[in-house]
């Protein structure tokens, strides 16, 4: 089959790197698969820039001026929030013409409009992989403690000053609701979570999604010496660990409450605060960003639990990474974990967003780790690539 995959970038964010990885187990499998991007930065030759840089940009800009006149003229929140208003005609693309089945990941901020996508879906088969809460709300990527979701949308509270019962969010929400009703779209959850939140939606609550996880490179990691600095180390990254979803002072909070001088903390990824850290009172270091491949392996490798603090998360990737490294997961029940920690031969899970509660577990993790062959195992039949490409197989072969 001819699968063409179409996502916003082939290495910016969480999904643009899962897409590739899914592209390349399609391929393995013998189909000719390849993927539409508008910020292409590798050099892969399966991965096509969609568009002329003058035209993504343009399109870019159209959409966020109408998201800034619909906020206020303010750009507070101007990035939180998506229309899929514009687009660079990718329905008229080679690769979307020819393909047997598209499948859609992240293709917000100007890279393509519902119109577009509506005429695709009535060419071809659609299926529109959803990695966090957009497709089921209004304009928000995680709704947090909000459930206008539920109903129509609406005094959005993303929108400053310029919130309404027929706001930007909920004019949007009117727009998703005409494409949903007239197309048919497959839509997959990469969790279990973000499934249960298609269902409370009112744009979504009737349709059938399919769960189907990211996939990773769980051959890629191993298990390395985890004494080897004389201290356990408990290691958390993130793009940006400040990033206020990623929940650190509560990370912070519960290492604070360790009273034990045995482990060490480990942080990778980027911090916008230099204060940030100011506050945490135990042994740890700070890597900063890691993009090189086989140093990010060596972190997870040495470290004997993986922590993840955020407040939700729709299925947290340093957790899968973790355990195919051997390490104990510890974190909040706040969104797809459940999917990766499911006993506690795989992590340890505790309410959200107890401080208490997180300290105990990560003292209990290093007391006791999960066993690494178990987590492991765990991880490869649930998460490999070529696992998830197959159940996308199976998928396109029941929609086409």
């Amino acid at each position: 089959m001819n699968i063409t995959l179409i996502n916003h970038s082939d290495s910016r964010g969480g999904a643009s790197v899962v897409a590739v990885r899914l592209m390349h187990a399609l391929r393995r499998a013998g189909h000719n698969a390849s993927m539409l991007v508008t910020h292409k930065s590798t050099d892969d030759p399966c991965t096509v820039r969609a568009g002329a840089k003058l035209a993504v940009r343009s399109a870019f800009i159209r959409e966020h001026l109408r998201i800034f006149c619909g906020n206020s003229f303010t750009r507070d929140d101007l990035f939180k929030v998506s229309l899929c208003s514009d687009g660079i005609g990718l329905d008229r693309h080679p690769l979307v013409r020819e393909a047997d089945a598209v499948i859609l990941n992240w293709v917000n901020q100007g890279m393509m409009s519902l119109k577009e996508i509506s005429r695709i879906a009535a060419a071809k088969p659609v299926i529109w992989t959803m990695h966090d809460m957009w497709n089921l709300s209004g304009i928000c990527h995680h709704a947090g403690t909000c459930t206008a979701y539920r109903t129509a949308c609406g005094n959005c509270p993303l929108l400053h000053g310029a919130a309404s019962p027929r706001d930007l969010s909920h004019r949007t929400w009117t727009r998703k609701k005409a494409l949903y009703d007239e197309a048919h779209i497959r839509f997959v959850a990469v969790s279990s979570w973000l499934a249960g939140k298609c269902a409370e939606s009112s744009l979504l609550g009737g349709s059938e999604v399919d769960v189907i996880p990211n996939a990773f490179p769980v051959e890629e990691f191993y298990c390395g010496d985890k004494n080897a600095t004389g201290k356990k180390i408990i290691l958390m990254g993130a793009a940006r660990l400040d990033d206020p979803v990623k929940g650190l002072p509560l990370a912070i909070e519960a290492l604070n409450k360790l009273d034990r001088d045995d482990f060490k903390a480990v942080f990778f990824g980027a911090v916008r605060d230099s204060h940030a850290f100011d506050s945490l009172r135990c042994d740890y270091s700070l890597v900063g960003p890691v993009s090189d491949k086989e140093a990010v392996r060596r972190l997870y490798a040495g470290a004997s639990v993986v922590l993840s603090s955020s407040l939700y998360e729709t299925l947290p990737g340093t957790l899968i990474e973790g355990q195919a490294a051997g390490c104990t997961p510890v974190c909040f029940d706040s969104g797809g974990q459940r999917d990766i920690i499911d006993s506690r031969d795989t992590g340890i899970l505790v309410s959200p967003y107890d401080t208490d509660a997180l300290a105990r577990a990560l003292s209990e993790a290093l007391d006791s780790p999960c066993d690494p062959d178990t987590l492991r195992r765990s991880v490869s039949e649930k998460f490999s690539a070529d696992a998830v490409a197959a159940r996308y197989i199976n998928l396109i072969g029941r929609t086409v």
